[in-house]
Order: structure tokens, then sequence, then C-alpha cells
């Protein structure tokens, strides 16, 4: 197995809609062009960002090819592939065509709520079930129960395809605790564009980035200074961005970056039920932002 390392800044790449709602080929060409050209890392594909549960399975087919071609090798492109159902997440690793895919992103299991034992026991049959390096994804808002460092460590230690964990349960402390005792083979990614500088200077490697749909050079900017160990001007970048880290996801990701990808004219203000767009209020709030950073509008 090849060893793929994702530094830096990963972008959690949306999924771009028209107003009747089938998916906008085009424009997610567009957006895949905007992220090679602007110093994007790696590409994060069908995550959550992308509404992957909204979609068909044809439709998460196409995206997947048509992303793989239009990259074109360039940048590393990490593919979605989780559930609550470990058996299908097997299958789909074992029966699928991953060719132009360097890594997986699985999530830890929702709405089942395991004990952490039933985690390890997931990620041990994913991890069996494919060569391809696998990241772990945890984000207990979201799935309703948080992989806690000790498991997340186990699995690490346990299986050489296991290149690292995005982090999103906010717990400073506890991404803390597996930065300081992971292997040096596992990486902490993190999971949330706000905490993503103070993140790096504790040891993270870098972002999967939301924000990073709309301001990829900018974004990553931050990020490499911060790498760098030049913390005074990522921070100053950091805090450029700080107001819209909140109103990115007031109303919901990935409700909040497609306002802000609208307002820059990149992309229809559509999502899919049961999420809708953003507020006006937040809307023009992200507007007024935009206008001050003459970022067009």
């Amino acid at each position: 197995m090849i060893r793929t390392r994702l530094r830096g800044m990963g972008v959690a790449l949306i999924t771009p809609f028209k107003s009747d709602e089938s998916v906008d080929y085009e424009a997610l060409m567009r957006l895949v062009d905007y992220q090679v050209q602007n110093n994007t890392d790696f590409l994060c594909v069908l995550g959550t960002t992308a509404e992957t549960p909204t979609l068909t399975k044809d439709e998460r087919q196409k995206i997947k090819q048509m992303v793989i071609e239009r990259v074109g090798g360039r940048i590393p492109i990490l593919l979605g592939v989780g559930g609550n159902n470990t058996k299908a997440v097997v299958e789909t690793l074992q029966k699928d065509d991953f060719t132009g895919v360097d890594a997986i992103l699985s999530v830890v299991p929702y709405y089942n709520k395991p004990s952490q034992e039933g985690l390890y026991q997931h990620y041990k049959a994913i991890a069996e079930a494919t060569e391809l390096p696998l990241v772990l994804y945890n984000v207990p808002g979201r799935t309703g129960v948080n992989m806690t460092a000790e498991t997340t460590l186990r699995v690490a230690r346990d299986f050489h395809n296991v290149i690292a964990v995005k982090e999103a349960s906010g717990n400073i402390t506890q991404m803390d605790d597996i930065i300081k005792n992971k292997p040096d083979t596992f990486d902490v990614i993190s999971g949330d564009d706000g905490i993503t500088f103070p993140l790096i200077t504790l040891g993270a490697v870098g972002v999967i980035s939301v924000i990073g749909n709309a301001f990829p050079r900018e974004f990553s900017r931050m990020v490499r200074l911060a790498l760098q160990g030049d913390y005074a001007n990522a921070l100053a970048i950091h805090h450029k961005f700080a107001e819209l880290f909140k109103l990115l996801f007031v109303d919901g990701n990935p409700a909040g970056v497609k306002a802000m990808l609208n307002a820059m004219g990149m992309v229809e203000n559509k999502l899919r039920l049961p999420l809708v767009p953003t507020r006006i209020t937040t809307f023009e709030a992200m507007r007024k932002i935009l206008n001050e950073l003459n970022i067009r509008c």
C-alpha cells in the first residue's frame, strides 16, 4: 500500500443543485477547477457537506467519476464511504471501483449509538476490507456518539492503513490527547474551520474545510503559515474570517457556504430537503462581510 499523508487544506466539496434540484454538474466541475487552481491540497468528495444522504446511487457514482477525471491526479481525492450498517460499508469497499481514489473517509456510525467497543469493531471490519488508506471521522454533533481518544488511538495502533482522524468533536482536550499519544504514522486533521488555527498549534496537520469551498486560496494560506510556525500572520487571517466562521453554521451546513458561493455568483442557492437555504438575515450578513473583504458579490 502506498502511504498517503493528507496534510494542509482539504476541502469538503459541496454538491451544487439547479433550481429543479437536479445536480448541477457543470457548476461542480467549475468548483473543482477553482479548488485545484487556488492551492487546495486535497479534495474530500461525497462527505457530509456534499449532502450525500440525499444523493441517489447513480448521482454519487457520476460525481465520483467526474471529479476524479477532472482532477486528473493533480491533488489527492479523499472519498466518503461510511454508514451505520457495517456490513454494507464493507461490501461497498470490497466491490466498488476505487481507481483514482487516494483514501477513504468513514464517519462514526450514526443513529445506532454503538459502544466504544462497537466503534472499534466497526472500524476493524472496514480497515480489513480495503488496502486503501482510511481516515476516521468523529463528529458527535451529527452521529450522536463520540469516539473517545482511547478508541481512536486503539484503532490507529492496530491497523496499518488507518492514517488519520478528522476530528470534529469540539473537544480540544480530547484532540490534544490524540495528538500527544498517536503513532508517528497517524495524523489529526481538524474538522472545524474555526478551530483549525489553534489545533495546528497543538500538532494537527491541517483541515478538511467547509469555508475553503469559497476561499481556497486565502484559507489554505492561513493553514500553510500555521504549519510553518508563522503564527502571527496565520492568526491575522484566522481573525479576518472569524465572523464568517460563525455565519457559516448558524443555519446549518452546507446552507451557509452555499449562500456564500451564491453571493459570489458561483452556484444557485439550492439545497435538498430536509435542508433549506439560510435565512435572509444570515445571507445579508454574509453579503456585507464579503463586500468588506472586497470579494465580488
